[in-house]
């Protein structure tokens, strides 16, 4: 790893403020699972993903490596996939509430976005991620900012219309399974949570903790990776 990447990673201060978050996540996941009423809805069943997507993802090294290489400045903390994975079968909600999964996306290169009204260096970060989807999302590509507070969507919308955020869909996980998912396969420590995934679903970089997306860094990343 070069000198400069090194000396643009995030610093402690952020390290450790992801590091406090997953840790209050996981609390609230082990009170979640202990208080569950009979009128919740169970998870959402993630699809399959067969030894094909596997291999066909884990192909892509030097892609991944490629584009973690691209990630400089604002998104340095940018880490390649090792080695790339399929996170097709990733399960949340859809903006109008119906049930859906990465694979639904295919085609389109996605920036994953995990997020919650109580992190705060998630509600910061944001109006960014609002501002990169303004300007760049489309066909191609698309800020996916998925809010996995649990309980009713009452804080989140509020959140949101609060903070003039008009451009991102309004994904939803209040199960905390999507966010235990990526802990149990060493993607998350804390919140935010972001993963850059291409148009087969396979996941080619990740980032715990907080970025500026609106930034000429972060544009001149995702105009790189849909060819741009």
């Amino acid at each position: 790893m070069s000198d400069e990447k090194k000396k643009l990673f995030p610093t402690g201060r952020i390290i450790l403020l992801a590091a406090m978050a997953g840790v209050l996540a996981g609390a609230v996941a082990v009170y979640v699972r202990a208080g569950l009423s009979g009128n919740t809805p169970p998870a959402v069943p993630a699809v399959m993903v067969g030894a094909t997507d596997l291999e066909a993802c884990a192909a892509k090294a030097e892609v991944a490596e490629a584009a973690a290489g691209a990630a400089t400045g604002a998104v340095a903390a940018m880490l390649a996939a090792d080695p790339p994975q399929s996170l097709a079968s990733l399960a949340f909600n859809a903006p109008d509430g119906t049930s859906m999964t990465l694979a639904e996306r295919a085609g389109r290169t996605l920036l994953v976005n995990l997020w919650a009204t109580w992190c705060y260096p998630c509600r910061e970060e944001m109006p960014s991620l609002d501002s990169l989807q303004k300007d760049m999302g489309g066909e191609a590509f698309e800020v996916m900012a998925i809010n996995v507070d649990t309980g009713d969507d009452t804080k989140p919308k509020k959140f949101l219309a609060e903070a003039g955020i008009e451009a991102l869909g309004y994904y939803r996980d209040s199960t905390l399974d999507l966010f235990n998912e990526l802990k149990r396969r060493g993607l998350a420590l804390g919140l935010p949570v972001t993963l850059l995934v291409d148009g087969d679903g396979c996941l080619l970089a990740h980032m715990n903790g907080p970025a500026d997306w609106a930034s000429p860094d972060a544009k001149r990343l995702i105009a790189g990776v849909i060819g741009k």
